[in-house]
């Protein structure tokens, strides 16, 4: 009996001992590699000195320049002198660039300076297409929306009163704290909009400041790849010839052949729309609109524009159609129709901003109203009939190209 206790007693230590050995051996293999790494080192110093072997990325790199020295050939040190590759960091930030113009951001979370701000932008979601975005929309001319602007701020969802800044083409409202925290606003930009949201200019959110946002993400793949075969690097400014050589491209893709002289000329005068500094080069932002603004006039309808407009835009148009309408007919003149959308770009100043211009920042400024511009007018010889519906759906495209904050003339005026 004893016999058989003792060999039980000596069972039971035996599992035990292997239980332990199991449960350190497991956590052998759960440790860390960097723990794993310092042990490993440590074990190196004890042994002393070994022939040290290169990481796997220096490998890996010190394999890609020999493979790329290979191909170079004879002539490849000139080439590379003459045309030097991108650095992995430039490529990498070019990606970046291209995710963010595909995505609609300005600014990458993960790029934001943390230690001083803790609000992300938020992701936008692209449109789709409705079945109904074609059909005509019933928009009666008496009947005015006058739209209320919220009353928490869009990024918070705080009420501060006066310290929400509006904006004039949607009915969100911003802390320009906020603005500043999510980075979506230099200082500079910051000022202008404290300077004119509570005038009657008006300031454009970035929502509907970025005009590029209203194409759907087929739409955006189609203009990416055409910037793409053109070798148009995202977030970098063009000069004339860039663009020249862009509308060459674009010309010889969609019609087989080069532009004319005139059209040569066109494009240089839309060149000078978008750069009303003379600075001789257009923003990249400026340029990013003008060619979305393009492709919403290219492949959508008249009526699915008019859809894409907000109610504080609609109530302009409202007020401009009947300041033009002087009989109250419903029906204007091509001549009106034609300085109503000049009148869309008429963008003050920043010495000349005041509260006597539209509030939506789209549409005549007073001294230039349809009254005081009837003689104006009348010189010009276009007397077709337009409706209140005609005159909607003409002046879509340009309400919505007077949208962002940017003095450039995203669309060129019709002659």
């Amino acid at each position: 009996m004893g016999v058989l206790m003792s060999k039980k007693h000596q069972v039971e230590k035996v599992q035990k001992c292997t239980s332990v050995v199991s449960a350190f051996q497991q956590g052998v293999k759960e440790r860390t590699p960097s723990t794993i790494n310092q042990g490993e080192g440590s074990e190196e110093e004890r042994e002393g000195p070994t022939e040290a072997s290169p990481p796997p990325n220096l490998e890996k790199e010190e394999a890609e320049h020999r493979e790329a020295d290979s191909k170079a050939g004879p002539s490849g040190t000139s080439q590379q002198a003459a045309a030097p590759a991108p650095t992995r960091d430039e490529c990498k930030v070019n990606q970046e660039a291209w995710n963010r113009l595909r995505d609609g951001k300005g600014v990458e979370p993960e790029d934001l300076d943390k230690t001083g701000h803790q609000l992300t932008p938020p992701a936008f979601v692209r449109p789709k297409r409705d079945a109904n975005v074609d059909q005509p929309m019933e928009i009666a001319l008496g009947q005015r929306e006058q739209p209320v602007n919220d009353e928490m701020c869009e990024v918070c969802e705080v009420w501060t009163a006066n310290d929400l800044f509006p904006c004039r083409t949607c009915t969100r409202v911003f802390h320009d704290g906020c603005l500043s925290e999510m980075g979506y606003l230099r200082t500079e930009l910051l000022q202008e909009m404290r300077e004119t949201a509570h005038t009657a200019t008006g300031w454009s959110c970035y929502y509907c400041d970025n005009v590029n946002l209203l194409l759907t993400e087929e739409e955006m793949y189609s203009l990416m790849e055409t910037f793409k075969q053109c070798k148009i690097i995202p977030e970098s400014c063009l000069v004339s010839d860039e663009l020249l050589q862009y509308r060459h491209f674009v010309s010889k893709q969609l019609f087989e052949k080069d532009l004319s002289d005139e059209q040569e000329e066109e494009v240089l005068a839309q060149f000078a729309a978008l750069d009303p500094e003379k600075r001789g080069q257009i923003e990249w932002s400026d340029f990013l609109y003008h060619e979305s603004l393009g492709v919403l006039r290219k492949f959508r309808t008249e009526n699915s524009l008019v859809r894409l407009l907000s109610a504080k835009e609609r109530d302009h148009v409202r007020s401009v159609f009947m300041g033009l309408d002087l009989d109250e007919d419903c029906v204007v003149t091509g001549a009106e129709t034609r300085w109503a959308q000049q009148s869309w770009f008429q963008k003050l100043s920043k010495e000349s901003q005041s509260c006597n211009v539209s509030i939506s920042h789209v549409g005549p400024i007073s001294d230039s109203s349809p009254a005081s511009s009837s003689s104006e007018r009348s010189t010009q010889k276009d007397d077709r009939p337009v409706s209140w519906d005609d005159f909607l759906r003409e002046s879509a495209i340009y309400i919505l190209a007077a949208r962002p904050n940017s003095s450039a003339m995203h669309i060129r005026l019709p002659l």
